[in-house]
């Protein structure tokens, strides 16, 4: 039995996704925290796409071993008429996260970030050449 094709689409999306991203609420924004890794001068630097998000909205914390980058966005438009009459409201809420295991070896201190042009970049280190810690830490954003 042949399904509509948007239907197809979304199993097809469905299936694809690596469980990677845990989206609380996805309307085709999913594509939110793709990232790209590379290994330069001894260490791990990852580049996350986070188009339309600030400081605030992101948090990133250290746990066992896992680096958490969680993100949460409440948006909210009004369009009013010519006497200030609201003739449409649209929200949006919306919540993400995805997990890396860095190693039980990594520290916070060891992780740093920024944030510029939508992009997330974080500065790890090999996890082969830390101490052991096991605590739960966040990492701010410069």
């Amino acid at each position: 039995m042949m399904f509509m094709p948007v239907v197809n689409d979304m199993f097809d999306d469905f299936f694809d996704d690596d469980f990677d991203i845990m989206p609380v609420y996805d309307n085709g924004t999913a594509s939110l925290m793709k990232t790209d890794v590379e290994e330069k001068d001894g260490k791990y630097i990852m580049k996350v796409n986070v188009p339309g998000l600030n400081k605030k909205d992101i948090r990133i914390s250290l746990k066992n071993g896992n680096l958490v980058i969680s993100a949460k966005r409440n948006e909210n438009h009004d369009e009013k008429d010519s006497k200030g009459h609201v003739i449409r409201q649209e929200r949006y809420e919306g919540s993400y996260a995805r997990s890396w295991y860095v190693g039980k070896d990594v520290k916070e201190n060891d992780i740093h970030a920024s944030l510029k042009d939508g992009v997330l970049t974080l500065d790890l280190p090999d996890r082969r050449n830390v101490p052991a810690v096991e605590n739960n830490h966040y990492i701010a954003i410069e």
